[in-house]
């Protein structure tokens, strides 16, 4: 029997900036619908809009999730596998 596995998922990692914004959430409610942002663009980093920039900076996309109200800024890694959050707006 052939097993099926769900699709590959970004790993998401923060940046220093990010983190620290990470720490001052203490709502559970906030913390619940940055998770559930967060599992989005980890299924699918493709999702957010790119954001306009240049060769030497990275190429920033912008997921904004209307119904949580939860916006992050990131950029993926060349060989896609992990997510770099920059921004986190609950």
């Amino acid at each position: 029997m052939t097993r099926q596995h769900g699709p590959h998922r970004a790993r998401i990692t923060f940046s220093d900036a990010a983190a620290k914004q990470l720490e001052t959430i203490t709502s559970e409610a906030d913390l619940h619908a940055l998770d559930r942002a967060l599992v989005v663009i980890s299924v699918d980093p493709d999702i957010g809009e790119p954001l306009p920039g240049d060769a030497t900076n990275p190429h920033l996309r912008q997921y904004t999730d209307e119904i949580e109200h939860v916006r992050l800024l990131y950029w993926i890694t060349a060989l896609r596998t992990v997510v770099v959050v920059a921004y986190i707006e609950v």
